[in-house]
């Protein structure tokens, strides 16, 4: 696929919105790999960041001085970068949702397409204590209590469910609750929130398949090695459609936590950026901006049945 270059809108100095991944299915078909929210456990709690307080913030005036380069404003991600977050192993394309949404942040900055620098980041390291190489890294990183003792977290720019992929002629495809999964051979990506949902919520009586990336997962489910994989539900959207049509999805659940898994910007602990993130994603939530993102780039979740 030919990359599109990025333009300015004249009118309002912003990105005009990216073309949407309506055809998934006729999309280069990517493996996808990390994107599944890996994490070592299961979302508690948020930052402290509220939306009173980042209301307060004007995120352009703030962030000017708080860049870790002058007029650069730094995004990090990891390498493959995947569908639907983004498009064509590219996060500089503005295509896909965390490209999408990373861009409409850096706007609300103060910062111009060409001001922004990706530098790749690989995930098991972003959340490690000590300095970054980025003002705020982008990569459906789980906010989780642990984490967040290491590094700062933004409010929440995504709300995940877990969902179940089998293969049609599955075991696993008649599962209508998740007590029904306890019998099942599963598996995930090592790190990930989806094994963390296997292993405590879930209990299954079979040991459980940990893979080191989402493409052995799939190649595991396809050679009858596990009953079903799970990963985050944009991510098995995308799995199901384009790469793997014999399987489908299941059902979705949220892990009993008492909070919602969410997906936050991670930034260096302590970094005078938190405040400004968090205010220009409270406008974007504000504003509608974010469902507009998501309605975009995201699979609906109408007609996926939640596992009980």
């Amino acid at each position: 696929m030919t990359r599109l270059p990025l333009s300015v809108s004249r009118t309002t100095g912003r990105r005009p919105q990216a073309r949407r991944l309506a055809a998934v299915a006729a999309a280069p078909l990517l493996l996808v790999g990390a994107a599944c929210a890996p994490t070592e456990d299961v979302d508690e709690s948020a930052t402290d960041s509220s939306p009173e307080s980042s209301a307060a913030v004007d995120p352009a005036e703030c962030a000017a001085d708080a860049v870790r380069t002058e007029g650069t404003l730094t995004i990090g991600t990891d390498s493959p970068a995947y569908e639907p977050w983004f498009t064509d192993n590219d996060p500089g394309t503005g295509d896909g949702f965390e490209s999408a949404v990373a861009y409409e942040v850096a706007d609300r900055l103060g910062f111009s397409v060409d001001e922004v620098t990706w530098v790749t980041v690989p995930f098991n390291t972003s959340y490690k204590p000590g300095p970054k190489e980025f003002d705020f890294d982008i990569n459906q990183i789980s906010i989780t209590p642990e984490r967040a003792e290491r590094v700062d977290f933004s409010r929440g720019y995504y709300s995940a469910a877990q969902a179940v992929i089998a293969l049609d002629d599955s075991p696993a495809a008649d599962a209508t609750s998740v007590e029904d999964l306890a019998d099942l051979r599963l598996g995930a990506q090592t790190g990930t929130t989806s094994l963390t949902a296997i292993r405590d919520v879930i209990k299954p009586a079979a040991e459980v398949s940990v893979f080191e990336d989402t493409n052995a997962a799939k190649q595991a489910l396809m050679n009858d090695q596990v009953d079903a994989i799970l990963a985050d539900l944009p991510t098995a959207f995308y799995i199901t459609a384009a790469e793997i049509p014999e399987a489908t999805i299941i059902g979705q659940f949220q892990p009993e936590t008492g909070d919602q898994e969410e997906f936050g910007l991670l930034l260096e602990k302590g970094s005078p950026m938190t405040a400004c993130v968090d205010a220009a994603l409270a406008e974007m939530e504000e504003d509608g901006t974010l469902a507009s993102l998501e309605e975009e780039w995201l699979s609906e979740t109408v007609g996926v049945p939640e596992l009980k």
